[in-house]
């Protein structure tokens, strides 16, 4: 049986992930801040009070920078619901600030969505 790092989410090579997503948001599946998965997120260097689960510290940690809700629910290979959720607590502690994304009148630029593309393939 592999698994990853002790501070990683459980994982076996043939059965995935050993934990069921939803047991990381304690069942709960509706954020107290609204968050899509283009809002960026990020750590404010306030430490929270509340006891932080091993999800709700790597989110933390992915956000010194502006992470968008996507990036982070990838990188924590977990459901965007469930990663809106630990988002959402941290939030809430004043551990995480967060933005709607703004959107510009200009069409997408079509290399630009194929770099993206072509990142997370490379990551995934």
């Amino acid at each position: 049986m592999g698994s990853l790092p002790q501070d990683g989410p459980w994982l076996d090579d043939a059965a995935g992930r050993l934990i069921r997503p939803y047991t990381v948001s304690d069942g709960r599946t509706r954020p107290t801040t609204e968050l899509d998965l283009l809002s960026m997120v990020r750590a404010t260097g306030v430490e929270p009070l509340m006891h932080l689960g091993p999800e709700h510290t790597q989110a933390l940690g992915l956000c010194a920078h502006p992470t968008s809700v996507a990036e982070i629910a990838a990188y924590l290979r977990l459901p965007a619901v469930v990663t809106k959720v630990l988002l959402s607590d941290l939030v809430d502690c004043g551990a995480l600030t967060t933005h709607a994304p703004r959107f510009d009148d200009q069409p997408t630029d079509l290399t630009l969505l194929e770099a993206v593309l072509d990142g997370l393939r490379r990551r995934l």
